[in-house]
């Protein structure tokens, strides 16, 4: 089995204004983009819109991304959706992590 290096996508929603006033998330988008293996970090105001669904695929396709992290809300509301993107792009949506920043940072600080 050949190993693959990681070339990995960051992805920061603003949530509309779930997220962006209590998360600095250029701020985190900025600090991703510095991290090894991260070949793309951005954040955005809906992830999970159409557009913010199009950044992820053609990243993917464009710049080889082969992991994809999106720091958003609920995976309950939105896992399917980008797991979905990740596949339609062409890659193993095993390969996708999200994380809860919505519900266990915005709201709570």
């Amino acid at each position: 089995m050949k190993y693959e290096q990681p070339s990995i996508g960051v992805y920061i929603c603003h949530c509309g204004m779930n997220i962006s006033p209590k998360v600095d998330v250029e701020a985190v988008a900025a600090f991703a983009r510095t991290l090894d293996h991260v070949t793309v970090a951005r954040d955005y105001k809906f992830m999970c819109s159409s557009p913010g669904q199009a950044f992820i695929i053609k990243d993917i396709r464009e710049k080889g991304l082969n992991r994809i992290i999106v720091a958003s809300c609920s995976p309950r509301m939105h896992e399917a959706t980008f797991r979905k993107a990740c596949e339609q792009a062409g890659i193993n949506d095993h390969y996708f992590q999200m994380a809860n920043i919505r519900e266990q940072i915005s709201w709570v600080s």
